[in-house]
């Protein structure tokens, strides 16, 4: 914990501090005498009992005496979610999965004290083998490339002296000592970095844009909002890496001439919001931020404002709006923020991922940065993989990765060896990418070219069980609930669409409703007010694109390809194919099925409510629909 005498006055009493701790973390990146046990103590994990493994190892220590040989960190997300909790053990790199407190006395007595890890809890790969040192061997992390999420389950986020100690706040230094704003909004310019936010604007000429109004107050915000069902990005830096963010505004800051910042971030984050206002209160503390940082004349400080979670807000003028205590409805552009954004005043906005890079590629260089990613896309960029993969989680991967890379080298594939359909990317603003198009690398401009978006990178996966047609209406429900109303092109078109989209699903559609989708898509598309009402019809109009067939299956044919449209779904037993297991029957909710071991199961239609459990649960595929 910090102490108001800890402030840094200079760059020497912060480099100190940085070559103390780099000593102390050196069990984490290289050979140490030291034992540091990393847990994740994040959302994720902390909803699968990770406080728990945390407290129990905690005793383990205190009773041993071994506090000074053995040091246990709660750090950020690890990445591999759907084998949490996980724990990794340095200096021997070994990675345990699916922890449980029960787990924790046969760690300590095996690996800690006996020096043999517990090889039943490494981590999986999706052939089944058991890899001890996932971080460097499993499919998982081998292709990645972290720059947003460097620092992401390494240190203690509630550690400023840790962040310190892998380089933090050197970069603010760097730029507050030996470079004038110019100079720093033409490095960034020169970078191509693109805000990850979703529209991929180049975060150089924004920040040009600011530096360049004569006004004197102006403002740095950062969307933390993070909205897109399934996306879990920014929350993940925010709660293992916060510091990184404060310093990289303190950077912007500088740069465009703002003294204050202001950080959006939606309630539903608590871990989020109590780690960053930790953060934000350390470096007060430490003199990191405020008046005359580092004994300059540059003072920058962040105040954090919570969001209701309305996803309009995640649109800029929306959010500001928000930020100014009235409702969050967006604004007609221009002006654009960076000549009028919050209280009237020249702001800029960028997202967590955006404002996490910009440290790094300050240290590292421009020329480092712009060596990774495609011509029009540099860096990385970091995907919550969702849906029907094996390893559900969070990859930071170089601009230009393929899906295929992503799905099926790093995730693992599709469960129960089903068919890869398409991947949704971009969010309920975004589209869905087919098959064929699996080994297109991902950077902005192809995204674009395929009907969908980069959005802040939420990426969901579907199996050849997904109903594009349902699917598309999932995303379209979100859209209307979350249409803020101000114009009329999303506050009605989209309901109507909704509504078609409703009719189809329900074996009510016609064929003139393709066209109806079609025409009200492109209008919508064209004169809403805002990108949320702009990008309403994107998974209308790639579903229409790639699975049009799948439209028309439920319009003529009043059927559901996949099964998954209750009203127009028959399920029927193969008696060709039935074993008489009798599964199916034990578990259909309503007794729907009749029969035994010698005689035919039969699924009485009137009484089937269509929840398609005998559908999942049959072991030989012999329970069909139509």
């Amino acid at each position: 914990m910090a102490d108001c005498n800890r402030k840094i006055d200079n760059v020497e009493q912060l480099n100190e501090i940085r070559e103390r701790m780099k000593e102390k973390l050196k069990p984490r990146f290289e050979e140490g005498a030291a034992i540091h046990i990393l847990l994740c103590g994040v959302a994720g994990c902390l909803s699968t009992g990770s406080l728990k493994i945390y407290e129990e190892m905690d005793r383990l220590i205190k009773e041993s005496g071994k506090e000074k040989d053995i040091q246990l960190v709660s750090t950020g997300c690890m990445g591999l979610c759907a084998q949490g909790p996980l724990m990794v053990v340095y200096p021997d790199r070994v990675m345990y999965t699916h922890v449980k407190p029960e787990d924790v006395e046969e760690i300590w007595n095996s690996h800690i004290l006996g020096g043999k890890p517990v090889e039943r809890l490494f981590a999986t790969e999706s052939d089944g083998r058991k890899v001890a040192h996932a971080l460097d061997e499993h499919s998982f992390y081998t292709k990645q490339l972290k720059i947003a999420l460097k620092n992401c389950g390494v240190i203690n986020p509630l550690s400023i002296e840790e962040f310190i100690g892998v380089d933090g706040y050197k970069a603010l230094a760097t730029v507050i000592k030996e470079m004038d704003p110019e100079e720093v909004v033409d490095l960034i310019k020169a970078s191509n970095l693109r805000g990850r936010g979703g529209a991929g604007f180049p975060t150089g000429t924004k920040w040009a844009f600011a530096a360049s109004q004569l006004e004197r107050k102006k403002f740095v915000c950062c969307n933390a909002d993070e909205g897109d069902p399934g996306a879990f990005m920014d929350r993940s830096v925010l709660e293992g890496d916060p510091h990184s963010v404060l310093e990289a505004m303190a950077i912007a800051g500088y740069a465009i001439g703002s003294d204050q910042g202001y950080i959006y971030v939606r309630a539903e984050y608590p871990v989020a919001v109590k780690t960053l206002n930790e953060a934000i209160k350390q470096a007060r503390e430490y003199g990191l931020l405020g008046k005359k940082i580092l004994g300059t004349d540059f003072s920058f400080d962040v105040e954090v404002r919570l969001g209701a979670g309305a996803f309009v807000c995640g649109e800029e003028t929306a959010l500001m709006t928000s930020i100014e205590g009235n409702r969050g409805e967006p604004k007609p552009r221009p002006p654009f923020p960076a000549v009028k954004g919050l209280f009237g005043q020249p702001t800029i906005l960028n997202n967590v991922e955006t404002y996490a890079t910009i440290p790094r590629i300050i240290n590292m260089g421009v020329a480092w940065f712009n060596s990774i990613g495609t011509e029009g896309s540099k860096g990385t960029k970091v995907f919550a993989v969702g849906g029907k993969i094996r390893h559900t989680g969070l990859v930071e991967v170089p601009m230009g990765t393929t899906l295929q890379d992503i799905v099926f080298g790093m995730c693992g594939g599709i469960p129960k060896d089903k068919a890869f359909k398409a991947a949704q990317t971009g969010g309920p603003s975004g589209g869905c990418i087919p098959a064929i198009h699996l080994d297109t690398p991902i950077d902005y401009e192809n995204l674009i070219a395929l009907g969908s978006m980069m959005g802040s990178g939420g990426l969901i996966v579907m199996d050849e069980d997904t109903c594009m047609v349902d699917l598309a209406g999932f995303f379209l429900h979100f859209t209307v609930d979350e249409s803020c109303g101000k114009c009329t092109p999303c506050r009605i078109g989209t309901k109507r669409m909704y509504e078609i989209l409703s009719k189809i699903t329900d074996g009510k559609g016609e064929v003139e409703d393709v066209d109806r989708l079609n025409v009200l898509a492109r209008n919508i598309k064209n004169s809403a007010l805002c990108g949320l009402g702009q990008t309403a019809p994107n998974p209308i109009i790639s579903t229409l694109r790639y699975f049009e067939d799948e439209y028309m299956a439920h319009i003529l044919e009043k059927t559901c390809p996949a099964g998954v449209c209750k009203s127009i779904t028959k399920f029927f037993i193969d008696k060709e194919t039935c074993k008489h297991c009798g599964i199916c029957k034990k578990h259909c909710p309503v007794a729907a099925i009749s029969g035994d071991r010698k005689t035919d199961f039969v699924i009485d239609q009137e009484a089937c409510i269509k929840c398609g459990e005998c559908f999942k649960r049959c072991p030989f595929n012999s329970v069909l629909h139509h």
